[in-house]
């Protein structure tokens, strides 16, 4: 029964976090667009889909708290015992690479990338071309994660300013922007978003907050958070410099 309540808990916390979303499209569609939907998709159709996604969302976010979250923070926990830094950052890599690869939106993202490279003649036009551009970027990108968590990992353990990376790290993306090509601009500053996503932010952050409340004198509030941080900004820098290499300057 306490399961049971739990989820329904849940289920109403989601349906208030989905509200405004479909609110906004409602609106628009009846107010602004005014066009009717498309032939296969019908008013049956529309709720049975939000239904799919209020429970999806739902199974999801207390699946996270029942077994990903306390996961994540005893295995920090478990590494910060051992003293080992280096199976720490090993595991802080693997985690970051391994989560990144397994994001859904980073796998659209990076299909939609081959083709606009393909419409820009960067690359060939056949559909293997494409795939094998966005295998590419995808990996690139989780490569950039990966050493995210570990200059995250890094920074607690040393206790190095978060404000004095993120601004160094985003100084370089604004020199980097004037130097790689257009098209790969946008795919870079996306790819930093979508690494940030329902896949790789639960368990880099219950890394860094496990990590954080296992080592003394270090406060989770203040040095457990930030990890997602350079997970945003970092899968930037390494796409524009995968630009840079493979596609030659664009300024």
């Amino acid at each position: 029964m306490g399961l049971l309540h739990s989820l329904f808990k849940q289920m109403l916390s989601s349906m208030r976090d989905l509200a405004p979303v479909v609110i906004v499209f409602s609106l628009f569609q009846l107010l602004v667009i005014r066009q009717p939907l498309p032939p296969h998709v019908g008013v049956a159709e529309l709720i049975i889909g939000l239904i799919s996604v209020l429970l999806g969302l739902t199974l999801f976010v207390k699946g996270l708290e029942i077994g990903l979250f306390p996961v994540g923070e005893n295995l920090a926990h478990a590494f910060a015992r051992k003293a080992s830094v280096f199976w720490l950052i090993l595991f802080a890599f693997s985690l970051g690479f391994g989560t990144t690869i397994a994001e859904p939106a980073l796998t659209a993202v990076a299909g939609k990338a081959g083709v606009v490279m393909s419409d820009a003649a960067l690359i060939a036009p056949e559909l293997e071309a494409q795939r094998q551009f966005a295998i590419t970027l995808r990996i690139v990108v989780a490569l950039s994660v990966g050493s995210a968590v570990v200059l995250g990992v890094l920074r607690i353990l040393r206790g190095w300013p978060l404000h004095y990376l993120i601004i160094a790290g985003y100084a370089l993306v604004l020199v980097l922007t004037g130097f790689a090509p257009d098209e790969i601009v946008g795919i870079a500053y996306d790819s930093g978003g979508v690494t940030t996503s329902t896949i790789t932010v639960p368990l880099v952050a219950a890394l860094g907050v496990g990590l954080a409340t296992a080592i003394k004198g270090r406060n989770p509030m203040l040095d457990g958070f930030g990890l997602i941080a350079f997970a945003s900004v970092m899968p930037i820098i390494f796409v524009l410099v995968f630009g840079l290499i493979g596609f030659g300057g664009g300024a």
